[in-house]
């Protein structure tokens, strides 16, 4: 067993709905059983803001991910599962990448999608995604408010985190929400 303390820092939840999508972000970041940031910034507009992304696991790891994510979105002139893929290949099979510690989810105004370092390019069926310490919470939560309530996209992603963070341990309620 290791000796370092792992450090858990995130929900992330997406949601879509009547042609929006909004993605929430806590802020709490956890070493051990200590808080020890509560507003980290782990959602963000990228690609002259017509993309959204958000981040789980190491902070390092993540923003070299989105660092080489935009390289991609430029490259592919910001088509959005084209970028995801290529990301996904390069991170799964170049020795330094595939140690990186995170998960991403990207999201344009009609596609998202979650990135893994397995290889693995998600999207979903029912317009959730969500990563982190939290994200089974929010998105239980997310299911419900989707299927018995009118509620937007914002309010959902909103509401679902704010309950994830009376929850787990690890998410609070100082929440980033971003919505295209």
């Amino acid at each position: 067993m290791s000796n370092k303390k792992q450090i858990r820092s995130t929900t992330v939840l997406l949601v879509q709905r009547d042609g929006k999508t909004a993605m929430a972000g806590d802020g709490q970041v956890t070493l051990g059983e200590t808080v020890i940031k509560g507003n980290a910034r782990k959602v963000r507009r990228i690609y002259n803001n017509k993309i959204i992304v958000g981040f789980a696991g190491a902070t390092a790891d993540a923003f070299s991910l989105l660092t080489r994510f935009e390289a991609k979105l430029n490259e592919f002139n910001g088509q959005l599962e084209r970028a995801a893929i290529e990301l996904s290949k390069d991170w799964r099979t170049d020795k330094i990448l595939r140690n990186l510690e995170a998960l991403l989810i990207v999201a344009d105004s009609n596609t998202a999608f979650l990135i893994s370092g397995r290889g693995d390019v998600i999207g979903s069926d029912e317009g959730l995604l969500a990563v982190g310490s939290g994200s089974n919470y929010a998105l239980a939560s997310a299911r419900a408010l989707l299927k018995h309530t009118s509620l937007s996209a914002k309010e959902i992603a909103e509401e679902s985190l704010n309950i994830a963070g009376q929850i787990c341990i690890y998410t609070n309620t100082n929440l980033v929400i971003e919505e295209i």
